[in-house]
């Protein structure tokens, strides 16, 4: 494109928008400017939303909006907005419940038109340049709309208004406290919640329902804590059977390490090649929870390919995390990731034969004529096959699996977006925490430090500690940082200070928590709002409850009351948190597959939460010995000396060779000095 078509999105620092810097279309960002330069000329809003590694924004890019007679239309009768689903997902939760209320469906790119006032009136996701599969095409949407707003611009405005009206009115979820039973024990409610699950749990391939596959990395955590309250190994055996597949499959870079969005079919084979921080994140928690459990190596193994994946393609110098790498390179979907048999012939030589029965490459291949590194065949069970011994036979695999990467290498690579996220960047520090403690690795507790310390200065407002923005890029931080941001910021400064003994870092959730029950709270609901109470820039306020690809900030919030309401003996939280969780009991149990994280918390209230305290000098030799253990229904806290501001630690002894003491409402058994007594205490309270 000539650089005459350079539209206001160069400004911007999200590469999603830079994307459609130099379209043809005069894009604006989201903001007053254009909002207000509809009001002027009267035309309605086009906005688009998208995100740097979503495959079929690239493709409608290319065949509507690089158009110069798509875009001349466009500019003519519309004001463009794109925004970075990323950067504003307050925006694309909005205007995505308004496309999936008109049309039953949602997906990116999501495009929605808006009256001068910002309210939806009609929407969808990819319009093709031609009509095709009883879609209409891009340019047939445009004039219909233009010519509707000529004609018929009350109707409109009216048809707008009843849906926002709708949107605000649906925002309240439609469920109510359970006043016939308080959250007690309840061992029959949890094994509701597992027999839902079971129902849509695919015991061939592991994972839940079918293609579309995602991860559900929060209802095989449920699973893997369901097993612990009650034993059952059916939920051990799912859990472990959907682990195992999804880094068995080509869904998990066999190469490089990490994971992708999601699979396209049953088998995990063909994923949509971008691979999102926060999946990673996920399954990085996961991997550390199931070796906790097991002991299995392959998920040591997998845990630190994924580390280090993470580490080497999408870390910033100073300690933060990169949001995603693209799906495309080279204008074609995973060519970065996928592999012909010649060319492995070619970097293995000898060794191909061997290498490519293992990794199911063929000549006509396994995937639209290439091939997917999978995995059909534990390693263990395909070496005896063919004779071989398991422990040379991996080694062999390794040295070719390090040969590929070196081959891959040479390849243009997919485009990395850059951008650092808040929330994001939390669930990571708390993978590496989690990591840390099941691995007993300094190494990923000091990554974790320096993670979290880089979010307190470069997305801190004034360094305040309290108040942050959601972005950080280029040196620049933006957009007031959102429920999820501040949720999983407080999730990991607890998860830190559990490896570190790091107190502050308790302070520091104290201090968060309470800015965001100043500023997100909904009187009315008990619950938090996405936004805080100062922005002023969306239509809706919204609430969101469902735990998706990511956790719901109201979840996270919960576990974070829960947890705080503990260490600083304030029943006011606990109480709040409790009113979450009664308000949405009902729901979690019936619809566990959206309500992951819920059924978790639920699930830890019902067994109890063990208050695990360690004192002494030799605080440290001992906290890793717990860490390395699968307590997940656990506070912990340990001190070297007596302090104050923490009634746990409060009236405890301390003495050279260490304390341990495991606490229920503050009141505390006797104290023991090994980590086998303590581990004693706790197996005797463990069952719902």
């Amino acid at each position: 494109m000539s650089a005459s078509h350079t539209n206001r999105l160069i400004q911007e620092s999200s590469p999603y928008l830079l994307q459609h810097a130099n379209n043809p279309v005069d894009w604006y960002p989201w903001g007053d400017e254009a909002l207000q330069k509809a009001k002027t000329e009267n035309k309605p809003i086009l906005v688009s939303i998208g995100y740097a590694a979503c495959h079929w924004c690239h493709v409608m890019e290319r065949e509507s909006f690089e158009n110069e007679t798509v875009a001349e239309f466009m500019n003519a009768h519309f004001i463009n907005i794109k925004i970075d689903r990323e950067e504003r997902p307050d925006l694309d939760h909005i205007y995505m419940d308004a496309v999936q209320t008109m049309t039953g469906s949602g997906g990116w790119p999501l495009n929605v038109f808006l009256t001068t006032d910002a309210e939806p009136f009609y929407g969808g996701t990819y319009f093709p340049p031609v009509k095709m599969h009883n879609r209409g095409s891009w340019t047939d949407v445009l004039q219909a709309i233009h010519i509707a707003w000529q004609e018929r611009p009350g109707e409109i405005k009216d048809q707008a208004a009843q849906l926002t009206g709708h949107l605000k009115k649906s925002n309240a979820f439609a469920v109510h406290a359970d006043t016939e039973h308080a959250i007690t024990n309840n061992r029959e409610q949890a094994d509701a919640i597992f027999e839902q699950i079971m129902k849509l749990a695919d015991k061939e391939w592991g994972g839940f329902g079918r293609a579309p596959k995602f991860p559900q990395f929060f209802t095989i955590q449920f699973l893997l804590l369901y097993h612990h309250a009650t034993a059952n190994e059916g939920a051990l055996g799912q859990a472990i059977l959907s682990i195992d597949k999804l880094l068995e499959g080509g869904i998990y870079d066999q190469v490089g390490g990490g994971l992708a969005r999601y699979s396209t079919d049953n088998e995990w084979l063909a994923p949509h090649f971008e691979k999102m921080l926060y999946d990673n994140a996920l399954l990085i928690q996961i991997l550390s929870e199931a070796f906790q459990i097991t002991g299995n190596r392959e998920y040591e193994r997998a845990i630190r390919k994924t580390i280090g994946f993470l580490e080497r393609e999408m870390m910033h110098p100073e300690g933060g995390f990169y949001a995603a790498l693209d799906a495309d390179s080279e204008g074609e979907e995973g060519k970065f990731y996928v592999w012909q048999l010649a060319e492995i012939e070619e970097e293995l030589q000898g060794d191909s034969a061997l290498f490519c029965e293992f990794f199911d490459v063929s000549a006509k291949g396994n995937w639209e004529g290439k091939n997917i590194l999978r995995i059909l065949k534990k390693l263990f069970d395909f070496a005896n096959e063919k004779g071989l011994d398991p422990v040379l036979f991996e080694k062999k695999i390794d040295e070719c699996l390090d040969k590929l990467f070196v081959a891959r290498t040479k390849r243009i690579r997919p485009i990395l977006d850059d951008k650092i996220l808040l929330g994001w960047n939390a669930m990571m520090i708390t993978a590496l925490c989690k990591a840390s403690a099941a691995l007993n690795d300094s190494g990923y507790a000091a990554l974790a430090k320096k993670s979290i310390e880089f979010l307190f200065k470069q997305l801190s407002k004034d360094g305040s500690g309290t108040d942050f923005f959601h972005t950080y890029k280029n040196g620049q931080a933006k957009y007031p940082a959102f429920l999820d941001d501040y949720a999983c910021l407080i999730q990991a400064c607890i998860h830190y200070q559990e490896i570190s003994s790091s107190l502050q870092y308790l302070d520091h959730a104290q201090a968060l928590t309470s800015h965001v029950l100043d500023n997100f709270s909904d009187d009315e609901s008990g619950f938090f709002f996405f936004t805080n109470s100062n922005q002023f820039d969306v239509i809706v306020r919204k609430l969101e409850y469902y735990d998706g690809a990511t956790p719901s900030g109201n979840s996270i919030m919960a576990g974070n009351l829960f947890y705080l309401s503990r260490v600083y003996d304030r029943p006011i939280w606990e109480k709040t948190a409790d009113q979450m969780l009664n308000t949405l009991k009902n729901a979690v149990i019936k619809y566990p597959g959206s309500f992951g994280v819920w059924a978790s918390i639920l699930l830890k209230q019902w067994m109890g939460i063990n208050e695990l305290v360690i004192t002494g000098l030799k605080t440290e030799g001992i906290r890793a010995q717990i860490m390395q253990q699968y307590i997940p229904n656990s506070i912990v806290l340990s001190s070297c000396k007596p302090v104050s501001g923490f009634p746990l630690l409060e009236s405890k002894r301390f003495e050279t060779a260490g304390l341990l003491y495991l606490c229920r409402d503050y009141t505390c058994k006797a104290p023991v000095h090994t980590v086998k007594e303590l581990l004693l205490e706790i197996q005797k309270r463990v069952e719902i």
